[in-house]
């Protein structure tokens, strides 16, 4: 029993336990201490994590919530819902039974951790990518053990990500240390990579020809599953159909505006509008340079306007999506809260596959037109999530920093409102394409909220999730058809919608709160300066509302 243990003492110990069993995660907070290793999802691995997470659960409720200073009440109810959310997905959701891709993503970001990263000399991090690679038979084992039947939908996915994970050793590691000339360490990164691409290829065999034929499982986790995984993890606790009514609003709300915007555009009707919109677009293998030039113009409108304060920090760089991230369409790589010291961060989008059609890669470029690419930049870096990671450097309370105690809902929730809050702020006013990228990207995010609750509380099928997005986001089909997918594997993509509704009450709620004294940049620089919580650990420090209501 534990009655007189300090709060921070505990979640020393916590974050030390987790970073222990989940290196990859370590490594993204900033902490490498085991950056050698590699996770152990073994069935009986798993069963031990779980009661290790009960034990800690147990030894928090000692900890009485009376002598511990405000702060640190609402930190305990953020650590205790987080061990009771980590439980109840490796209990009750189990995709580390259901979903091969899981072991495909710890493999690859625990690469990629090593091999873009400089916070260690480039000699010690081959090493760790080695050492990590000696391990991959071993992963490879337990998801083959662990996975004995899952949705087709799951298989599909877990090829398409397993292959880029082989195409990131073969191709994207050697290039990642072209420049050490330790033969020794090259010799050892040669012959791993050939042991860990040779145990991924027969998983790839089994996936196809095994695995697939026999993959008739429900993607879906139904109403309860749902809505407690929401509430563990987010914090969110109305029910799915309360969700779905409030989602349904908004879609109604952002169709309209949207229409209203693209009718503005030569007088024409709004469709026509967008599509002649989507047509200005970056040739094929121009991304990159364009949204580079983009984060200038960000950054210098930030740096005259009094929205949010930047900080010191090394520039981001921009570069196409490693192979084995492919399905994302963008996304941010940025150092850990706890680096010792700034590093690069990375800037990905995924530019066309030069092997595809000419039709399918003006498809692919059609929805990156400027519109979209900017509202994309504006959401992964300036002032998304780039500048959120830089300013949470700067927090002091562990428990508010670590990004293992992140609710996807904020770290979304944050990036997605900053597309709105730019356009209020006065980002190319008067630019009715720039404001339709805005609203097109919310469409997407609200036909995520639709589309999550009804494939896994009703009996939406993925295609007719794909003609959701197709119809009521205006997305190219190819798009349309990835999006739904990722619905099936990804099931809580609702949070960007919700966590921007989340975000806009609270400062509806903080201004009314502070009145006249209330400032634009002062509040979101309070509010990052919190770090990671969940919303209503936010109104609570912020507010002092102990409510949930923190969506309307």
């Amino acid at each position: 029993m534990y009655p007189s243990e300090p709060f921070p003492h505990f979640v020393d110990d916590y974050l030390a336990y987790l970073y222990e069993v989940l290196p990859s995660q370590a490594s993204a907070d900033g902490v490498h201490l085991h950056d050698d290793l590699l996770e152990d999802l073994s069935r009986a691995s798993v069963e031990a994590h779980v009661r290790a997470l009960a034990g800690f659960g147990r030894r928090l409720q000692q900890i009485a919530p009376a002598v511990l200073p405000s702060a640190e009440q609402v930190e305990r109810l953020v650590v205790a819902a987080n061990i009771d959310a980590r439980m109840y997905e490796l209990e009750a959701v189990r995709s580390w039974e259901r979903n091969p891709q899981v072991y495909a993503d710890t493999l690859g970001t625990s690469l990629a951790g090593q091999a873009l990263f400089d916070h260690a000399p480039q000699e010690e991090r081959a090493r760790r990518v080695v050492s990590k690679l000696r391990q991959t038979s071993r992963l490879v084992e337990a998801a083959q053990e662990n996975i004995r039947e899952c949705p087709g939908i799951f298989v599909k996915i877990g090829l398409e990500t397993w292959r880029g994970v082989q195409k990131f050793i073969e191709s994207d590691l050697p290039r990642a240390f072209a420049t050490l000339d330790d033969l020794h360490i090259l010799a050892d990164l040669a012959d791993t990579s050939a042991e860990a691409t040779q145990a991924i290829r027969r998983y790839l065999e089994y996936l196809e020809h095994d695995l697939a034929p026999r993959a008739k499982a429900s993607f879906r986790l139904g109403r309860e599953t749902f809505e407690r995984k929401l509430k563990l993890e987010e914090g969110i606790t109305l029910s799915a159909d309360r969700l779905l009514a409030i989602a349904q609003r908004e879609l109604h709300q952002v169709q309209e505006e949207f229409r209203t915007v693209a009718g503005r555009m030569n007088g024409s009707d709004p469709m026509s509008a967008w599509r002649r919109a989507k047509e200005e677009h970056p040739q094929p293998g121009q991304l990159v340079t364009v949204a580079q030039e983009q984060l200038e113009e960000l950054e210098t409108f930030l740096e005259r306007q009094a929205i949010v304060s930047l900080t010191g920090s090394e520039p981001v760089v921009v570069a196409p999506s490693p192979e084995f991230y492919r399905w994302a369409f963008a996304s941010m790589w940025t150092p850990g809260p706890f680096e010792p010291k700034p590093s690069r961060a990375y800037y990905y989008l995924t530019d066309v596959d030069q092997e595809w059609s000419p039709e399918r890669q003006q498809e692919h470029m059609r929805d990156f037109n400027f519109p979209t690419l900017w509202n994309i930049s504006i959401h992964e870096v300036y002032p998304g999530h780039y500048l959120h990671y830089q300013h949470l450097r700067r927090v002091g309370s562990k428990a508010r920093k670590s990004i293992l105690f992140a609710p996807a809902s904020f770290v979304e929730g944050w990036a997605h409102y900053c597309e709105q809050m730019m356009v209020e702020a006065g980002f190319h006013r008067g630019d009715n394409a720039f404001k339709l990228g805005q609203l097109a990207e919310a469409l997407v995010r609200l036909a995520r909220f639709v589309v999550a609750i009804r494939l896994h509380c009703e009996d939406l099928s993925v295609e007719q999730g794909m003609r959701f997005f197709r119809d009521e986001a205006f997305l190219e089909e190819a798009t349309a058809r990835r999006e739904a997918e990722r619905g099936a594997f990804d099931p809580t993509y609702l949070v960007y919608s919700v966590g921007k509704l989340m975000m806009l009450k609270l400062r509806r709620d903080y201004q009314d709160l502070q009145g006249g004294k209330f400032s634009m940049r002062a509040f979101h620089d309070a509010v990052l300066g919190q770090g990671n919580a969940p919303f209503w650990a936010h109104r609570r420090l912020l507010l002092g509302d102990t409510s949930d209501a923190v969506v309307e």
